[in-house]
């Protein structure tokens, strides 16, 4: 079993967008710092329920592909559920529709009492109010054995990375600037000493940075 993380950042280390909209609450930069990601095959059949086979098959695909894989649970902030963009809408049950892609329980670190939501496809979102060892150890405990994903955002991931509870982190740099967000990078110098590197290029330019627990 590993703690895992996967993110989308900027050169500059930014892994959120600014700018947002009600009509584009992600920020006019969301689609640049994601778009290998979600031209990839992976993405389309996962995410969009796109069975047509369309889509990049590369290296960006392979690694979509081990994004999902062997994963027993997940967690992730209130932001990356939405509870930002959408405080006031006791209906809201994510970004994702009623098919999310985690397929495996989902716990949500937020203040709001909510009880949990079951989802088609084997997501169930559970809400909870707890430190980072707190929500890992229920997680772990559901996952049956597989990996537990810590999938964002970037200051879930940050609380994550300086507790030292996160075994692999594969960030996915994308060859844009974005020059403000939250940056992961921030008060974690020197992580990278307790971690062997590898780097690979992918046919859109994006470079994957895996740091795996030594």
């Amino acid at each position: 079993m590993r703690v895992r993380v996967d993110l989308n950042i900027s050169l500059d280390g930014f892994a959120t967008t600014e700018g947002g909209t009600p009509d584009n609450p992600m920020g006019e930069d969301w689609n640049r710092l994601t778009a290998a990601y979600v031209a990839t095959r992976t993405f389309r059949e996962r995410v969009f329920h796109d069975t047509s086979g369309k889509g990049t098959t590369g290296v960006d695909d392979r690694y979509a592909a081990a994004y999902f894989d062997a994963i027993g649970a997940e967690i992730m902030g209130a932001g990356m559920f939405g509870f930002h963009n959408f405080p006031d809408d006791p209906d809201w049950k994510g970004w994702w529709g009623d098919e999310p892609p985690f397929r495996v329980p989902v716990f949500v670190l937020t203040h709001r009492k909510r009880d949990s939501i079951e989802m088609k496809g084997g997501t169930t979102f559970h809400f909870l109010s707890a430190a980072p060892q707190a929500v890992l150890e229920q997680a772990i405990e559901v996952a049956g054995g597989k990996d537990v994903r810590v999938g964002g955002g970037a200051s879930t991931v940050r609380d994550f990375l300086k507790a030292g509870l996160v075994d692999q982190l594969h960030v996915a740099i994308a060859p844009i600037l974005l020059g403000r967000g939250i940056n992961l990078w921030n008060a974690l110098r020197g992580f990278e000493g307790d971690f062997k590197i590898t780097t690979e290029t992918a046919e859109s330019g994006t470079v994957h940075v895996t740091f795996a627990r030594s």
